[in-house]
C-alpha cells in the first residue's frame, strides 16, 4: 500500500477520533449532570454587584459543580458572563450546565421567608427582619429610623412601629430596603381591609389607636383566651373615662424591661406612657402587636369587668373584677404571693 495513503488514512482516523471525542465532550457539557452530583439541594447566593468571575469562584469554592471549565465555556457561549443577576438560586442535585445557566440568566430566584415578631422597640426590628435577606441590619435601620420616611408613610416616630404586622412573608433575598418597607406597608393596608376598618369605626378608634391598645393587651397576658377579655376591659375603662392604669405602660415608660413588680414609684413616672397619670391611650404602641392581639381588640368580649390582676399562682392568668372591692382582694392575694416568692422589683 502506498505510504502516502497510509499516512492520510491514519490522519483521517485520528481526526475522526478527535472529532468524536470532542463531540462526546460537547454532548456531556450540555446534557450530563455537573452540579451537586450525589449531594443535597443547595442555595447559591449571588450578591448585588458580583461579576461572572465572582460566580465562578463561588461555584468552585462552594463545591457546587464537578467541571468548572465546561460550565464557564457554555456560560460565555450563552452570554451569561454579561448577564449576571443577583439573587438566591436553589441548585438541585444532578442539574446540567445548561439548566443552571438558564436559571441564573433568567433570574429565576427562590423566595425566602421573612419572619418577625416580638419586637418591643422599632430599633429591635432590623436584626429580626433582615436575617434571611442580603441587606444589612444597618441599611434597614437607616431607613426606618429616618423621620422623613416615617412621615412619607403617614406615621411618626411613636406610631411607626404599628405599621409592621408580625407574620411570615415570602420575598426575594436581594430585596432592597425601600422595596421591603413598601411591601410591609402594602401588607399593613391589606390587613386593614374594609371589615376591620368597619369594626374599628364601630369601636370608635382609628387603626393606629387599635394598634396602641392591642400592644397593651398583648403585654398584659400570654393567654390567648384572655386577649378578648382584656381588650373588653380596657375599652370599658375608655368609654367611662377611667384611666387605663395598665402596668405594662409603666414598664415601658421606665425603660427597664426587667421589672417584674410594678411599685408605687413607677406610678409617678412623668411620661405620656404613664396610664395611671394620663387618661386615654398613650401616644404609641408599647410593642409590635401581632395579628391575634389586633383582632382581639377588634372582636373584644363584651362584659362589665373594669379591673384585672395577675393570679397568685403565677400561671400567667388573671382574676377579673367588676368593682374595686373585689379587685383589692385579688391584688392583696397577688402581693402576698410576690412577697412569699421574694419578688420585690
Amino acid at each position: 500500500m502506498d505510504k502516502k495513503k497510509i499516512v492520510i488514512g491514519s490522519a483521517i482516523v485520528a481526526f475522526s477520533m478527535m472529532l468524536s471525542s470532542f463531540g462526546f465532550y460537547f454532548w456531556q457539557m450540555i446534557y450530563s449532570p455537573n452540579f451537586l452530583v450525589e449531594q443535597d439541594p443547595k442555595p447559591l447566593m449571588i450578591r448585588t454587584g458580583h461579576t461572572f468571575k465572582d460566580v465562578q469562584e463561588q461555584l468552585y469554592d462552594g463545591r457546587y459543580l464537578n467541571d468548572l471549565v465546561s460550565f464557564s465555556f457554555l456560560a460565555k457561549m450563552m452570554d451569561y458572563d454579561q448577564l449576571v443577576k443577583p439573587g438566591l438560586y436553589l441548585i438541585q442535585p444532578g442539574m446540567t450546565n445548561v439548566q443552571v445557566i438558564r436559571k441564573l440568566r433568567a433570574g429565576d430566584q427562590t423566595e425566602v421567608n421573612v419572619t418577625f415578631n416580638n419586637a418591643r422597640l422599632l430599633k429591635d426590628l432590623p436584626e429580626k427582619i433582615t436575617r434571611n435577606l442580603e441587606m444589612t441590619e444597618q441599611q434597614f435601620a437607616d431607613l426606618i429610623l429616618t423621620d422623613s420616611v416615617r412621615r412619607a408613610y403617614g406615621f411618626d416616630s411613636l406610631s411607626f412601629i404599628g405599621m409592621f404586622i408580625p407574620n411570615t412573608y415570602k420575598m426575594w433575598w436581594n430585596t432592597k430596603p425601600a422595596d421591603l418597607l413598601a411591601r410591609l406597608k402594602k401588607e399593613y393596608d391589606k390587613f386593614w381591609n374594609a371589615e376591620r376598618l368597619a369594626k374599628a369605626e364601630t369601636i370608635g378608634l382609628s387603626p393606629k389607636e387599635i394598634s396602641v391598645l392591642a400592644s397593651i393587651v398583648q403585654a398584659e397576658t400570654i393567654q390567648n383566651d384572655e386577649l378578648k377579655i382584656v381588650a373588653g376591659l380596657y375599652l370599658n375603662r375608655i368609654k367611662r373615662g377611667i384611666p387605663l392604669m395598665a402596668d405594662p405602660t409603666l414598664v415601658f415608660a421606665s425603660g427597664d424591661f426587667q421589672i417584674r413588680r410594678v411599685l408605687n414609684k413607677h406610678k409617678k413616672i412623668d411620661s405620656p406612657y404613664n396610664t395611671y397619670l394620663n387618661a386615654g391611650l398613650p401616644p404609641g404602641p408599647i410593642n409590635m402587636p401581632n395579628i391575634n392581639s389586633l383582632d382581639a381588640v377588634l372582636n373584644y368580649e363584651k362584659h362589665k369587668y373594669l379591673y384585672m390582676c395577675a393570679k397568685e399562682d403565677f400561671s400567667g392568668r388573671h382574676n377579673f373584677a367588676t368593682n374595686l372591692i373585689d379587685h383589692n382582694r385579688n391584688a392583696e392575694k397577688f402581693q402576698r404571693a410576690m412577697n412569699k416568692a421574694g419578688i420585690y422589683r
